[in-house]
């Protein structure tokens, strides 16, 4: 659903939810009743969450200058088994 914003002569600006495309070009005013006439206003966008615009600027930053891994990652602490034949099994 988008937001449409009417021009009311009396009344001022009405807002009104239909999916988007389905807008008609003019509205009866829900107050008054007279013809509102569409109106085109700036979209209303978000700002990106902080996770999200670090996470951006880092995958920005590495598309040119890719950073550079000295050292593998720690392993992550998970249950080890106790089969004593995976102690056997080559270690990466």
């Amino acid at each position: 659903m988008a937001l449409y914003d009417y021009e009311c002569g009396a009344c001022g600006v009405v807002e009104l939810a239909r999916p988007i495309g389905t807008a008609p070009p003019s509205i009866a005013c829900p107050s008054c009743g007279a013809e509102a006439a569409r109106r085109f206003a700036a979209p209303a966008l978000t700002a990106p969450s902080g996770l999200r615009r670090r996470a951006q600027e880092a995958a920005d930053r590495s598309a040119h200058e890719p950073t550079v891994v000295k050292h593998l990652p720690p392993r992550p602490a998970g249950p080890r088994s106790r089969d004593p034949r995976h102690a056997r099994l080559p270690r990466p």
